[in-house]
């Protein structure tokens, strides 16, 4: 936590709010209040914080290595700066905890994802609110989230709005489901653009991966798209641009591309992240929405492993990819992060679960994988094993 101008106001702040909820300064606490400049790659001045909640996961999963040599490297990740998820609505409680470490030159990355009828196109990573409870997500959720945030002005924040929604409007709007969760998904994200448009907070809206938004024919209205909702925000100052590959397994800059050998290739023009970027950066632009890039380097350390652009669960054989760093090369890319938190599974393979997705039974996927957001030591494991560049 870093703590506020004054540490007498933000106390009483504090105090009249909740006592129980009372602030202390943090070691390495900020002196007064964060104030980003979302115009400017905030990045280059902050280091993406290792959070307190992914640490904890990689020091069980530690102690659970025998090999002395890989529970070495094992332990290194721990160090790595990522994402906390906030993805139900009991786990906004990770938020305040992880806040207490956070020193002043340092960003706490978190990913909001909690729409009603989330991830309308998958099964795996649908959420707790259903369709039609947008109140709820507004109230309980994001305005939860808001109230956090503005507790710690000394801290630092980039958020990713809402993996995978906007995106599934532009492909997956055949589906009843996504039909029927497309004007939640509008306002909800508009709202949290809204709510979360706070002097300490960068953000960026998530719009998938050059092998789902990247086709030809998706970039334009994928980019109107989510421009529409920014500009129904009213054009919030804070947010900074749009996250690539959050969870994905894209390489930067592969070239020729993963799939530039398919059939299909010529209808898509962005056979890598980097070309993603800068094409939907300037579709973007194009259509009146901020356009710098962050983009997930979590897992993507080894490619030619999946059968299909779209096969997105587990992946086999996956390593973790790029740690944080600025120098991506591409003056539209911010930074290189770790969004997903490798070891985290994606989705079960167990197809008798109740939300069983057929892309986690996948001949490319990782089995046997447990329910999304549980934790799995085997797949953990072959991601470092597998890590390039190498721990």
């Amino acid at each position: 936590m870093k703590f506020s101008k004054s540490a007498l106001l933000a106390l009483a702040t504090a105090a009249s709010a909740s006592p129980t909820k009372r602030q202390s300064a943090a070691p390495g606490a900020c002196p007064s209040p964060v104030r980003l400049d979302a115009s400017t790659n905030v990045f280059r001045q902050y280091t993406l914080h290792a959070n307190s909640f992914y640490r904890a996961e990689v020091e069980a999963a530690v102690r659970q290595i025998s090999d002395p040599t890989l529970a070495a490297k094992a332990a290194k990740v721990a160090d790595v700066g990522s994402f906390l998820w906030l993805d139900t609505i009991k786990n906004i409680e990770r938020l305040e905890p992880a806040l207490q470490d956070v020193p002043c030159d340092h960003i706490l990355g978190v990913v909001v994802y909690d729409l009603p009828g989330r991830d309308c196109a998958a099964k795996a990573s649908n959420g707790e609110l259903k369709v039609g409870e947008l109140q709820r997500y507004k109230t309980e959720f994001i305005d939860k989230i808001a109230e956090i945030i503005k507790r710690y002005p000394n801290t630092a924040f980039a958020l990713v709005i809402e993996p995978d929604s906007l995106p599934n409007l532009v492909t997956n709007i055949d589906l009843t489901s996504c039909q029927q969760s497309a004007s939640g998904y509008r306002e909800g994200v508009a709202y949290a653009l809204q709510q979360l448009n706070l002097p300490n907070v960068v953000m960026y809206l998530d719009a998938g991966h050059g092998g789902w938004l990247g086709w030809d024919s998706n970039l334009r209205p994928g980019a109107e798209e989510l421009a529409s909702v920014y500009k129904r925000a009213g054009s919030p100052s804070q947010l900074r641009g749009f996250a690539t590959n959050v969870a994905g397994w894209n390489s930067w800059d592969q070239t020729p591309g993963e799939f530039a050998s398919r059939s299909d290739a010529q209808w898509n023009s962005c056979q890598n992240e980097k070309l993603y970027v800068e094409k939907f950066g300037a579709a973007l632009r194009t259509a009146g929405m901020p356009n710098h890039a962050i983009v997930d380097t979590g897992r993507n350390g080894v490619t030619g492993l999946r059968q299909e652009w779209g096969h997105w669960c587990n992946v086999d054989g996956a390593g973790f990819g790029q740690r944080f760093t600025t120098n991506t090369g591409s003056e539209l890319c911010d930074a290189f992060v770790w969004v997903k938190p490798g070891g985290e599974s994606d989705g079960t393979s167990d197809p008798s679960a109740v939300r069983y997705d057929e892309f986690c039974g996948k001949p490319d996927a990782f089995k046997p994988s447990p329910e999304a957001g549980e934790w799995n030591q085997a797949y953990f494991e072959m991601l470092l094993k597998n890590a390039n560049p190498p721990f």
